[in-house]
Formats: structure tokens, sequence, C-alpha cells
């Protein structure tokens, strides 16, 4: 028995990419049940952005009800990786353009299946750089 997982089987990668559509949707649109819904309800979650460290759903619930609704920080995106192990496991990452700036974003989630609940993100941080000359 090979302990391999099949890597980005295509059926899962649409599922992640679609789920990931959707809660960049609710942010844009300050969906706080959709939001709240994509993430793991435990004290384990973690998120991390540009002016919030989340420490549990409980934290992050209460930043995504204090922050304003619109387009945030992205003016443009550059680059979406999605990378799924087996059915059960993946992995976002996106590059993006900071809005107003030449600076790069860049976005990753760590996405579980859980039996009960569906895909679940677990851990999230967002963070930036200054434009490198060769971009």
């Amino acid at each position: 028995m090979s302990d391999l997982l099949e890597v980005n089987k295509q059926d899962v990668v649409n599922e992640i990419q679609h789920l990931f559509e959707t809660y960049e949707t609710a942010l844009i649109n300050k969906d706080v049940e959709v939001l709240d819904n994509t993430f793991w309800d435990s004290e384990h979650t973690i998120r991390y952005a540009m002016h919030e460290n989340g420490y549990g759903f409980d934290e992050i619930h209460q930043h995504r009800v204090s922050r304003k609704k619109g387009p945030g920080i992205k003016e443009e995106r550059r680059r979406l990786e999605i990378l799924t192990l087996g059915d059960r496991f993946a992995t976002v990452n996106l590059e993006f353009k900071i809005r107003g700036t030449e600076d790069i974003g860049r976005q990753t989630q760590t996405w579980v299946k859980f039996p009960t609940t569906g895909w679940k993100v677990v851990t999230a941080h967002v963070s930036t750089m200054e434009k490198h000359p060769r971009w």
C-alpha cells in the first residue's frame, strides 16, 4: 500500500478554487456568515492579516465584524496557486498587487476537509513586500 497522496486531482482543485472565490467575494461584500463558515470553528485556527493576529475562531470573527466593507487592499491578481494532496488537504497561495502602490501582497490559506463540516481554512496569512526591481 502506497502512502503517496494524489496531487492536484482536478475535481478537488475545482472545489477549492470555488470555495476560495466564494471567500474572496464575501470579503468584498463583508458577508460575515460566509467568512465565518469558511474557517474552522476552533481555538486552534489562526489568521494573520495586515492589521490582525487572530488566534482562534472567536478573535477572527470579531475582526470580521469590525472591518469595513469594500475591495480591501487587492488591486490586481498576479498569480494563484492551488495545491491539493489527496481529497482532504489543500493550500491556496495568491500573489497580488496592493491597491495604490507597486507593492506585492501575498495570501496563503491552508484547507482541511473535516468529516462533518467539510472544507475549512485552518490557517491563513496575508502580508506585503516592496516591489522587487525584476517585477
